[in-house]
């Protein structure tokens, strides 16, 4: 039977006291859960927190109901328990009540026209999840979990400093606490993701506008080199190492641990060419680093890996930070022992104009970048073969018999 199109809708008279109703119950289930975190034995106030942990997965508005003082402050007591079980229920729950809160309120209000002109005191609201949990007193008992010898809480509590740090009125406090060692002792022994954990949450404590000067130890370098070796270079992520390995090349100790690594100078090269605009741009910066504090040590190893296509090719496109450096890094790589070599600047110009001659005027800024874009191309194929020619050359040959 047809239904007709014009018919009323009466079969839900009173939305809006329907919705009353579940914020009632959702209510009440939150004061629940708060008397058990509270008057509960050791295996209620588990339970609860995983209950809390599930709850609160389920929507950014779950987030905001449990984030008040009655359930957080029971769950951040629950961290430093000698009970293994409470201390990794309580982490799960933080976590999921600190997690993706920013981001669900901002996709709520920019769909629901109602709420746009709220959106920031909405979002302002919800990321004050992450600082009340901070706020709660939670970081002292992070950053002794951080210290466990139980890998699996050492991994949560990185994830849960990642993502608080993520709040920029934490990164102070969280930086003071002692954390970075901490945190690069797991980006050198901890899972793959305790790692990339490790690696974000460093690189969110390093925008800290507080620590502006923040160090890293220079046992970062090797895991930091190959985790950006083995990722792709345009990648956030790999963005992310590079920014870390630009700030510990401003040690000499950090500059001495790239260097010797074996193939870090090349792994920067790479990321120079086949980076996004932000890696490219850390990556020169490790580089010109280098040839700043030591040109004579450095240079000879830098060109090595050749550099100068993707270079000339950063001077083109890169951002203007960028453009900067890699001007200037190729002047230092300039051989001054001949005096006829052409300078970066003026080898943009040769190749400027070799575009305008083939192409003209209008075509000559992409002709020329086709044609930086060749000779990357070119270099990185002569360097594989110069790779292969090692290799051959250090395989030991069968013995006579």
């Amino acid at each position: 039977m047809c239904q007709n199109p014009n018919r009323s809708s009466n079969s839900n008279p009173n939305p809006s006291g329907e919705e009353q109703a579940r914020d009632g119950k959702k209510q009440a289930q939150v004061q629940e859960l708060a008397r058990r975190l509270a008057d509960g034995d050791a295996a209620a106030r588990v339970q609860a927190a995983r209950d809390i942990r599930k709850l609160a997965r389920a929507s950014a508005k779950a987030r905001s109901a449990f984030a008040v003082p009655a359930v957080v402050q029971p769950l951040v007591s629950m961290l430093p328990s000698p009970d293994p079980e409470s201390r990794e229920a309580a982490l799960l729950a933080l976590l999921n009540l600190a997690v993706r809160n920013e981001r669900a309120w901002q996709l709520t209000l920019l769909f629901d026209g109602i709420l746009r002109l709220t959106k920031i005191s909405f979002t302002q609201f919800s990321v004050r999840n992450k600082d009340k949990i901070v706020n709660s007193g939670a970081v002292p008992h992070l950053i002794e979990l951080l210290r466990s010898e139980i890998s699996s809480l050492r991994e949560l509590a990185t994830a849960a400093v990642l993502t608080l740090s993520a709040s920029p009125s934490n990164k102070p406090t969280i930086t003071s606490s002692g954390a970075v060692p901490l945190l690069v002792q797991i980006l050198i022994s901890g899972s793959m993701q305790g790692k990339v954990d490790a690696v974000t949450a460093l690189y969110n404590l390093s925008t800290c506008k507080e620590s502006l000067n923040l160090t890293l130890p220079v046992e970062a370098v090797k895991p930091l080199l190959i985790l950006l070796k083995d990722s792709k270079k345009y990648s956030k992520f790999a963005e992310k190492a590079a920014a870390l390995l630009e700030i510990i090349s401003k040690t000499e100790e950090g500059r001495t641990s790239i260097s010797e690594f074996d193939e870090g100078i090349q792994t920067l090269v790479e990321t120079i060419e086949e980076g996004s605009v932000l890696s490219t741009e850390y990556a020169v910066g490790v580089l010109l680093s280098l040839c700043r504090s030591c040109r004579v040590r450095y240079r000879e190893l830098i060109l090595k890996e050749g550099p100068i296509p993707g270079l000339l090719l950063l001077t083109v496109e890169g951002t203007n930070n960028a453009q900067v450096r890699a001007r200037e890094l190729l002047d230092m790589l300039r051989d001054d022992s001949r005096p006829k070599r052409v300078a970066s600047k003026d080898l943009e110009t040769i190749v400027y104009d070799i575009a305008t001659r083939v192409d003209g005027p209008v075509k000559a800024p992409e002709t020329a970048k086709r044609l930086l874009q060749d000779m990357v191309k070119r270099n990185m194929e002569s360097s594989i073969i110069r790779l292969q020619h090692r290799a051959a050359s250090c395989t030991p040959k069968a013995p006579l018999i």
